[in-house]
């Protein structure tokens, strides 16, 4: 729900990014990571629960891709699998983080690289 306090323009883009796929809303952080990610740092060590992200991260990396990227839509559907339920208890900077980690690691395909080919759709765009 988009609270009533936010910019029209705001609550439009957060209602528009709430009914888009999973895949697409998948893209679009990695656009946001990709256009901002030089001038994104991650916390100061320790502040955000950076050995959890640490452990999360490598428990997703030991992952094949395919399964690297269940997990990933299973956060953004919110479907009840273990990662899922470790990841709902980090705090919002936290999530940050390992969203973080997770964009890095699949600069350098660690982690499973976006599709070259993929297409948003005509929302997401």
């Amino acid at each position: 729900m988009v609270s009533a306090n936010l910019d029209p323009n705001l609550q439009e883009a957060l209602k528009t990014f709430s009914e888009l796929s999973v895949d697409d809303k998948l893209v679009l952080l990695w656009f946001v990571y990709t256009k901002m990610g030089d001038s994104i740092t991650p916390a100061a060590p320790g502040a955000a629960g950076q050995d959890i992200v640490e452990g999360l991260y490598n428990q997703v990396k030991q992952l094949s891709h395919q399964e690297q990227l269940e997990v990933q839509r299973n956060l953004f559907a919110g479907k009840d699998t273990l990662i899922s339920r470790e990841y709902s208890s980090l705090s919002e900077n936290t999530k940050l983080l390992f969203w973080y980690c997770l964009a890095q690691g699949m600069e350098d395909t660690t982690i499973v690289p976006m599709p070259e080919n993929y297409k948003l759709n005509s929302n997401a765009q």
